[in-house]
């Protein structure tokens, strides 16, 4: 079984990548993660970022791209833009971090949804890459008997559309982390590794109230490849909050 890679979702570090994008980079590469997954590019040329990845001997195998929902017209041209510069960067999937639903969505609302992702999902394959989605908690709501999630991965084919849980807002949303990996194995890349404590407070990885090793044992069965880490609020400061999230891996025999 290959050991699976560790990153970070450089959204943890939005405070630090807004003023320096390459030093925030290099200090991730020093703290010890093995890959990142991009939340923006902060207007570098993608041959520059790929050339700094090489040196950095950082993996890149994703980035959270919203979807312009709100510009359907231009969906495509925009998403095209996107792949064009992935595919420099040498990305291997392409993620929605986000889509709008209703707050009590319809079986109906859930179908055009998915027929949006599954187009996104075509465009991105047709260019040699993957596409993925990544959850939040309002995707566990249940809808006809059946989870928001369920229904999305059911409606549009694995070929067109890859999971990458959120654990932890899996917790939030009611469900068990490991049982929806358990459930989707072979079909989860990535998986985000998200603590939370009491009332879905910030937590970091492995110190809060998310089954973490269960979903972790979980995800090295399911082939999971890369853990990423991605924290959005700290207790003192986000450099040191995403350092401590790498005593799990350390103390779980990953790292």
């Amino acid at each position: 079984m290959t050991k699976p890679i560790v990153g970070l979702q450089m959204y943890s570090l939005r405070d630090m990548t807004e003023n320096d994008f390459p030093g925030t980079l290099r200090k991730v590469a020093e703290l010890g993660y093995q890959a990142v997954e991009f939340a923006g590019y902060f207007g570098m040329a993608a041959g520059e970022l790929k050339a700094l990845l090489d040196e950095l001997n950082l993996k890149a195998p994703s980035a959270h791209i919203g979807l312009t929902f709100d510009d359907p017209d231009n969906l495509s041209a925009n998403l095209a833009k996107e792949i064009e510069y992935a595919k420099e960067l040498g990305l291997e999937y392409i993620i929605t971090p986000w889509a709008p639903l209703p707050e009590e969505p319809t079986l109906a609302d859930i179908r055009e949804l998915a027929a949006i992702l599954e187009a996104a999902g075509r465009q991105v394959t047709a260019a040699g890459l993957k596409y993925g989605y990544h959850n939040h908690a309002f995707e566990f709501k249940l809808v006809e008997g059946k989870t928001v999630m369920d229904h999305l991965l059911e409606l549009v084919p694995a070929e067109y559309l890859a999971a990458e849980f959120d654990l932890g807002w899996v917790h939030v949303g009611g469900q068990v982390p490991a049982d929806y990996v358990k459930r989707y194995a072979g079909r989860i890349p990535l998986a985000h590794f998200k603590d939370f404590g009491p009332n879905a407070s910030d937590a970091e990885v492995g110190k809060g109230e998310v089954d973490l090793k269960s979903a972790l044992d979980a995800a090295q069965e399911a082939g999971v490849r890369y853990y990423i880490v991605e924290q959005e609020g700290f207790a003192d400061s986000s450099i040191k909050s995403v350092e401590r999230c790498l005593d799990f891996f350390r103390n779980n025999d990953v790292l």
